[in-house]
């Protein structure tokens, strides 16, 4: 994640952004009408959105099942030792790891929060006895398995 200079983003902003996160992949045309510009100052907010860093890039979102993985679960991780260096290190290592799709430090009982998408239970039971259980200055981690999603990806409100 990338720190950048809060903008302040108007009424235009948030209806750019907003259709952007229903359909990326529109035309500048289509957009401008949708948000009531004409195409060369639409254009200008967008690359404006993206240079300040609030666009932070363009991909697909995937049918996690469509694509062979099948299984999701949160887990809660808390560290042996609260100090920096573990957290640092702990970070580094989740960003390393493809399955993990989602890392947050979070206030509670756990210190982070990471959703692992994998393609069955035997890939997950390898992540976490090879890769996470692995993993110095660790304490516990608490797994929960996502039973059917019924909102996932879903667009900011903007």
């Amino acid at each position: 994640m990338t720190n950048h200079a809060k903008m302040t983003l108007d009424a235009i902003d948030r209806k750019i952004l907003d259709a952007l996160q229903a359909d990326a992949r529109m035309p500048n045309l289509q957009l401008a009408e949708r948000v009531g510009l004409s195409p060369s100052p639409c254009s200008r907010r967008v690359r404006l959105l993206e240079e300040n860093g609030v666009i932070e890039g363009y991909r697909p979102v995937l049918d996690r099942a469509a694509v062979g993985l099948n299984v999701t679960v949160f887990a809660g991780v808390k560290v042996e030792r609260h100090s920096h260096e573990n957290a640092e290190a702990f970070v580094a290592a989740m960003l390393a790891m493809p399955e993990v799709v989602a890392c947050h430090l979070v206030s509670g009982d756990m210190d982070f929060l990471v959703e692992v998408v994998v393609p069955d239970m035997a890939t997950y039971e390898a992540v976490v006895l090879r890769k996470i259980l692995a993993l110095p200055s660790l304490r516990d981690v608490r797994s929960n398995f996502a039973m059917r999603s019924y909102k996932a990806n879903g667009a900011l409100p903007i």
